[in-house]
């Protein structure tokens, strides 16, 4: 049996202590006793909202062969019998786990983070790495507190290639989560106004984003966005730190992997790469200038690393976009279809722009619509007016005629779009989901986009329930 972790190995990481017979080893680790699979150890984290003391029973009834939990705990648990390891503190023993797999992992190490694009790119290296070795990458975006120790210990130990999300909404965030990881390498994507209600400047946003570069290992490659207007401070400041290996991306003529020339459609996309003075042509799966240069700088993490590069660009052609970020859907109604770009996930001023790009570029069809379903941008604190009223200089730039909107900050964006420009306002989700669905019509493209927390989510859900998806073998009357 190829265990995950033997339990002594787990005991002697965690400094914890064994309770009733343990199995030999594990085969996982969960923290949610609802997707827990048989032989997987289910670590009993205490978070803000649920306790996972409280199903630990479930836990074991879903197939968990021991249980993780804390000293404390343990005389509420009853006459509980099951096997378990007990520690102080579950998630502190989670961290300690995930650095006892970073010590033993001979793996080529990569952390990204940046304002727009982490989990594109993520994703977009574990797709590009995969031809060339083991890859094991961050599930979903985790990348906080929790998500990174969890996925470090997830980490087996015949890995070849770790790619490592990490985020962050204050200051002081990344530090301790870079220490755990320690890359080898470590891309910042772009730094744009994200969070912006906790930082008193862009500036601020960089530095905080700029602590990637103390966790990296000697030796260690930094690849920055040459584009970015924040580009010279970031290279400083991993030259005060010692970095010799700094490498960059974008369309500016010193980037090392430079994009010359790009070609897009509402499907996917062609790119001309400059790298090592060879220009290379790479096919995209996926839509959009944005995805464009997180593949620059997944191309140029592929260089650095050793990967095979042929390899890596031909991946590219069947990289298709995520759930919430970018993935289309093309929808049965009537007689006819219509396609929904869910980009529900999450939202920032940069990130909105770039979708409203993807937007512009998808085709309508017969009398259809290009239609921006947009709702509020959450953490921008005092600038929340300025930076959503400021969408509709894109959105006319782009000739987005429909804009259907939700949410109180967009009440500003509201008041500054023109009358030429067909606008309905609902201040609640719920409102304008009822709207979205009883007002699409055949040949329309809508894209859907807002912060995570005003729950766009379900507007995309809702569309997926009502209508179905359209076969390629259909005809459109």
């Amino acid at each position: 049996m190829s265990w995950l972790w033997t339990t002594e190995d787990m005991i002697a990481a965690m400094a914890g202590r064994p309770f009733g017979a343990l199995p030999e080893g594990i085969t996982g680790i969960s923290i949610d006793s609802r997707s827990i699979t048989s032989g997987e150890a289910f670590f009993a984290i205490k978070g803000d909202r649920v306790d996972g003391h409280d199903y630990a029973s479930m836990a074991m009834a879903n197939g968990a062969s021991l249980l993780v939990v804390s000293e404390a705990r343990l005389p509420a648990m009853g006459r509980l019998t099951v096997p378990m390891i007990v520690v102080e503190d579950v998630l502190a023993a989670l961290g300690r786990l995930g650095q006892a797999s970073r010590e033993r992992s001979r793996a080529k190490i990569v952390a990204v983070t940046g304002s727009v694009g982490k989990t594109t790119t993520k994703e977009m290296l574990r797709h590009v790495l995969s031809p060339s070795g083991k890859v094991h990458a961050s599930v979903a975006s985790f990348n906080n507190h929790w998500g990174v120790p969890l996925t470090l210990a997830r980490m087996p130990d015949d890995t070849d290639y770790g790619v490592f999300e990490v985020g962050m909404n204050h200051p002081g965030e990344i530090r301790p989560l870079v220490a755990m990881i320690r890359p080898d390498v470590a891309v910042i994507t772009t730094i744009a106004p994200a969070h912006l209600g906790n930082f008193k400047s862009i500036k601020e946003i960089a530095a905080a984003k700029a602590e990637i570069f103390e966790g990296l290992e000697p030796g260690g490659h930094v690849v920055l966005n040459r584009d970015n207007d924040q580009f010279n401070f970031l290279e400083r400041t991993a030259q005060s730190l010692g970095i010799e290996h700094i490498h960059s991306f974008g369309q500016h003529a010193k980037a090392e992997y430079r994009l010359a020339e790009f070609n897009g459609s509402d499907e996917n996309s062609t790119l001309w790469l400059t790298i090592g003075g060879e220009t290379l042509e790479v096919a995209l799966g996926a839509p959009g200038r944005h995805i464009a240069e997180n593949a620059l700088a997944a191309l140029g993490v592929v260089r650095i690393v050793g990967a095979d590069m042929e390899k890596a660009i031909e991946a590219l052609a069947t990289l298709k976009p995520e759930k919430g970020r970018g993935k289309r859907h093309r929808l049965s109604i009537g007689s006819g279809s219509f396609t929904l770009i869910d980009e529900s996930y999450n939202a920032n001023p940069a990130s909105m722009r770039a979708a409203i790009a993807l937007l512009a570029a998808a085709e309508p069809t017969g009398r259809g619509r290009r239609i921006a379903v947009l709702g509020d941008m959450l953490e921008m604190g005092e600038y929340a007016e300025k930076v959503h009223s400021d969408l509709a200089g894109p959105l006319l730039a782009a000739g987005i005629e429909h804009v259907w909107l939700a949410g109180p900050d967009m009440a500003a964006l509201r008041e500054s779009l023109p009358e030429s420009v067909h606008v309905e306002y609902c201040e609640k989700t719920g409102e304008l989901t009822d709207y979205v669905l009883n007002s699409v019509v055949p040949g329309d493209v809508l894209m859907v986009k807002s912060s995570l927390g005003i729950g766009f989510g379900k507007i995309v859900a809702a569309l997926l329930d009502k209508f179905p998806a359209f076969a390629d073998t259909q005809r459109e009357l």
